[in-house]
């Protein structure tokens, strides 16, 4: 982190978007797993997070956070009880870090998409079940894409949203919509 701050000591936004999933039934599910997605999807936006939020208070700069969320951030979905957890974890990050840096001028929100076709859910959307599953609960019966996600983090990153923080804007397809 200080390498980034280094490089960019004038940097007035921080997007965290690293995340990552291992699914399997609650019942059976690994603790080294649990323990590898609080660490990746909370622990480290968190830890961007204060650095970066840090880095401007030092200095009384204003600026703007966008963490990365999902639409299981709101609900829950059966084989993901530590992905819900930490996306659920990341929103009300979000929302606490928004309302307490406000007064400073820096905001925090989050961008919380449906599904999105990547390297990383190709796989998943091959079993014609599960792609079906997923695609009956989208109203719009569209997954998300990599550039309407973008949009949504441009837009909290840019002066536009200069009224918005502590907010998730969902690019989900209506999925939290039922």
């Amino acid at each position: 982190m200080a390498g980034i701050l280094e490089a960019a000591p004038e940097a007035t936004v921080l997007v965290n978007a690293a995340g990552t999933n291992r699914t399997g039934p609650a019942r059976d599910y690994d603790l080294a797993d649990w323990d590898f997605l609080f660490d990746v999807n909370v622990r480290a936006t968190f830890a961007a997070s204060q650095a970066f939020g840090r880095a401007l208070l030092d200095r009384e700069a204003k600026g703007a956070i966008v963490n990365l969320s999902s639409q299981m951030g709101t609900v829950g979905y059966p084989g993901r009880v530590a992905y819900c957890a930490t996306k659920h974890a990341v929103e009300g990050m979000t929302k606490a870090l928004g309302v307490e840096w406000a007064p400073h001028g820096i905001r925090v929100n989050a961008v919380a998409p449906t599904f999105v076709l990547t390297p990383m859910t190709k796989p998943m959307f091959e079993d014609p079940a599960f792609r079906e599953d997923v695609l009956r609960r989208l109203p719009t019966r569209e997954l998300a894409t990599i550039d309407q996600v973008a949009d949504a983090v441009r837009y909290l990153a840019c002066d536009a949203s200069g009224s918005v923080t502590g907010t998730v804007l969902r690019v989900d397809g209506g999925w939290t919509a039922w």
